[in-house]
């Protein structure tokens, strides 16, 4: 039987936490479970307590303090101590059904996405038939304020990319806090940046001079990944709101078709729906 799962990443500040809370909590009113899943060694507060938390296992900061390295270092030094123990893993994911989706917020060190053969391991792990069996989908968070400078974004969805060729599992990326930029862009131009093409860098030349001559970058360097991105439309952004229900809500059925939720579950029938609500109201 298969379980069903997402790893929720992105750079610091992305708002991945804030997402699997609301997730979470769109999730419980529409009477579905969640089990969540925190993988950040140094997160420490949460709008909804973990269900398993990576820091019983071992924490950034005991990381730091016994081994002497820095917080990269340490946040590798924890992934790598996971690794060795992923039957913590098992123990905590192995018994669930399919009726819970498991969802695994990760910390925002983009090392871990660009180039640390780490999580590719782990979602094989997560995924592997015979095993935990988890139908798996990434869904990489990129802040949507970085539309305002084209050379983040643009290096934000080189990160996006990169994760997307390392995990090779399905992948939805989400341009995050999307309230935020009300009013600093229009309708109109936020749609090229939805599907990213060259012509997001072209339309600027200062930008693409900016990022020439600051980063060292030829103009035939920077134009061949620009070129694979819009050739092959590898990336491609959904919008997010987290205080939009609906906004959720569009996420979720995103990732319920990567995982091919609903087609793993048995039909129900409506009138046992219809009583249990009558038989809730009556005990209320």
């Amino acid at each position: 039987m298969s379980k069903f799962g997402t790893m929720v990443m992105g750079p610091a500040g992305a708002g991945k936490s804030t997402f699997c809370a609301a997730l979470i909590t769109h999730l419980q009113l529409n009477r579905r479970s969640a089990f969540y899943v925190n993988l950040d060694p140094a997160a420490e507060t949460f709008e909804h307590t973990p269900d398993l938390d990576i820091k019983e296992l071992i924490s950034l900061k005991d990381a730091m303090e016994e081994v002497g390295l820095g917080p990269n270092g340490g946040l590798i030094y924890c992934f790598e101590f996971l690794m060795e123990n992923l039957d913590w893993l098992t123990e905590a994911l192995d018994s669930l059904t399919e009726d819970y989706l498991i969802i695994f917020d990760m910390p925002g060190q983009i090392e871990l996405y660009t180039h640390i053969p780490i999580l590719p391991t782990l979602m094989k792990f997560l995924s592997q038939p015979g095993a935990l069996d988890i139908r798996m989908a990434a869904v990489y968070l990129l802040e949507a304020t970085f539309v305002v400078d084209r050379a983040k974004f643009f290096a934000g969805t080189l990160s996006a990319m990169s994760a997307m060729l390392m995990l090779e599992v399905p992948h939805i990326n989400v341009l995050s806090k999307m309230d935020l930029i009300k009013g600093q862009i229009k309708k109109r131009d936020f749609k090229n940046f939805l599907t990213p093409d060259v012509a997001l860098l072209d339309d600027d030349p200062l930008e693409r001079a900016r990022m020439t001559s600051e980063g060292g970058l030829s103009e035939a360097l920077m134009m061949r990944p620009r070129r694979r991105m819009t050739v092959n439309s590898m990336v491609n952004y959904l919008k997010l709101d987290v205080t939009d229900e609906d906004s959720v809500g569009d996420i979720l059925s995103f990732i319920d078709d990567c995982i091919q939720y609903h087609e793993a579950q048995d039909p129900k029938d409506p009138n046992e729906d219809a009583s249990g609500d009558e038989q809730q109201e009556e005990e209320e």
